[in-house]
């Protein structure tokens, strides 16, 4: 699953970047995830990583909203607690959120957040 997920956000990335070539940049990925060994896993945890952030970060405002983070997942794919917890928090602080299930999702995300500029 984790190879699909992986191979959906590329795709994202890939129109995001053919379609807002001006704020492409701007577009970016947390590499927060994925199995590591343990010494690793440890210095990435000193050096700030959390558990739950999401998948793409969009570091541009809207008018309601400071930027958008979107979280990826391929059904039945579910978000974990420590996700929910992440979407709640940055709700709170005025971000958008976006639990996004394919490809087309993405894009509707993307367009719907861009149409509130």
């Amino acid at each position: 699953m984790k190879h699909l997920e992986s191979r959906m956000q590329v795709q994202c990335v890939k129109w995001f970047r053919l379609q807002y070539r001006q704020v492409g940049d701007l577009l970016i990925h947390v590499p927060n995830g994925g199995s590591r060994d343990l010494r690793t896993a440890q210095r990435l945890k000193a050096e700030g990583v959390i558990p739950g952030v999401s998948d793409l970060v969009l570091f541009m405002p809207n008018l309601t909203h400071h930027g958008l983070f979107i979280e990826l997942k391929i059904k039945p794919n579910k978000q974990s607690e420590h996700q929910k917890k992440w979407q709640l928090m940055v709700e709170a602080m005025n971000y958008k959120y976006a639990l996004v299930y394919s490809f087309e999702d993405f894009i509707v995300q993307i367009e719907s957040y861009f149409d509130n500029a």
